[in-house]
């Protein structure tokens, strides 16, 4: 049943964010900034799931329930990769919506093309070199004591629990880079928003505010989800961690997060509605 369930949200999951895709791809009214960089995190989200529920169905289902230590360390290394590129890359939607909101009239030439791919690769450059360090660190401790890991994949206090030297070094460093990662973004995300908030309270009409509240609630929803969930995992000292508390943070923002961002950003985005509407239109004309 278990095994099931994951499948069904992978698949979910998978068809979700290949739709966003699809639309923005087909369509050339979502050729904007907003939706550049939504296809980027459905990209992200569609390479996060893959690197741990296919696994985590997969185990279910075997009695085995093994992986290498290479494995482990390929799967920790591209778990954190991804995570860090998209808490960035989250940063860069608020100050999208940030400037599209409290520049209007500089937005076209703030926001362009060029602008917008260089901001997308600093998120996914940032994702690959942050995390290297510390995983290559953590997989050179010596594990001399059981090889049984409590959590659903190789995430990165379980396999320490395993190491049999001094990890307190590491630890300090996993926490600083966990920093870095988590909290620099989100301050950007918050000062963004406190911006487009005094802003949209200076609007003259309550259309006005009620257009662009619509239009961040979208985004807002996710990074609430998202950094909620990994703050309260990544940035808890040691002593703080229980195996049960664990896994249910770690499903948060590598299952529940991804499988609900396109619901999200569909259900709740007039431009994907009527992207999708035109899409029927012309299949049926066809």
């Amino acid at each position: 049943m278990l095994c099931a369930l994951f499948f069904l949200i992978y698949a979910i999951t998978l068809t979700g964010n290949s739709l966003i895709l699809l639309l923005t791809a087909l369509d050339a009214a979502l050729h904007t900034p907003m939706y550049f960089f939504l296809c980027n995190l459905s990209v992200l989200e569609i390479c996060y799931t893959s690197v741990t529920l296919p696994k985590m169905a997969a185990n279910f289902l075997s009695e085995e329930r093994a992986i290498s230590f290479t494995g482990c360390a390929l799967q920790m290394y591209f778990l954190i990769f991804l995570g860090t590129a998209e808490c960035y890359l989250l940063a860069a939607m608020a100050y999208d919506r940030y400037r599209a909101i409290c520049s209007p009239l500089h937005y076209p030439v703030a926001m362009n093309p060029t602008a917008c791919a260089r901001m997308a690769a600093a998120c996914w450059l940032c994702g690959s070199l942050m995390p290297m360090g510390n995983v290559i660190w953590i997989f050179s401790l010596p594990y001399c004591g059981p090889s049984e890991i409590n959590h659903f994949f190789c995430d990165i206090h379980p396999v320490l629990r395993l190491a049999c030297g001094d990890t307190s070094r590491v630890e300090v460093s996993i926490l600083f880079i966990s920093m870095s990662i988590i909290i620099f973004p989100f301050l950007m995300v918050l000062v963004s928003y406190a911006c487009i908030l005094a802003t949209v309270l200076m609007a003259t009409t309550p259309q006005g505010r009620h257009k662009a509240f619509s239009t961040c609630s979208s985004h807002l929803t996710v990074v609430v989800l998202f950094y909620g969930s990994t703050c309260a995992m990544y940035l808890r000292p040691k002593s703080s961690h229980v195996g049960d508390v664990d896994r249910v943070m770690a499903l948060v923002y590598t299952v529940l997060t991804p499988v609900l961002n396109p619901i999200i950003y569909s259900l709740r985005n007039q431009d994907v509605k009527e992207a999708l509407r035109r899409l029927k239109r012309r299949k049926t004309l066809l």
